[in-house]
């Protein structure tokens, strides 16, 4: 397995990734938002391959915060279903993390939804903690 940085023109091959997880939002509304992200400078994509077959996917963004320093969030971390329980997410998380490092952060944070237990325990496995809550509002 290796990690691969994707880029717009894989933006067709990220969609059904993200759409698993957002399933209310169009593959028209995936696409664009993920082209708007690409444009951004603090965003990274990472792309997890088996060969050349992408089997998972997540969106990276570098911050500076007080609490934490240099640090990379990520989100919408999923690996196709086939390859799930299989050791492909402790990879992929291993290869963020050398990733970020390599690119000075000191600190990996993510937001898990409140219903997805599964992830939470994965979280938990890879030593992640809970620090607070996310509070959202929608304007």
């Amino acid at each position: 397995m290796n990690l691969k940085i994707l880029t717009k023109k894989d933006v067709p091959k990220i969609s059904p990734f993200i759409k698993e997880l957002n399933p209310k939002l169009s593959k028209d509304e995936i696409e664009q938002n993920q082209m708007k992200m690409f444009d951004l400078s603090t965003y990274t994509c990472f792309g997890l391959c088996i060969k050349d077959d992408l089997i998972g996917v997540s969106s990276g963004w570098i911050s500076i915060k007080h609490y934490s320093r240099k640090q990379i969030e990520i989100d919408n971390v999923i690996i196709k279903a086939e390859h799930q329980s299989k050791g492909c997410g402790k990879t992929f998380m291993k290869l963020i993390e050398k990733w970020s490092v390599n690119n000075g952060c000191k600190t990996i944070e993510l937001n898990s939804y409140v219903s997805n237990a599964g992830s939470h325990k994965f979280y938990f496995n890879e030593g992640f903690s809970i620090l607070g809550f996310h509070f959202w509002k929608q304007l």
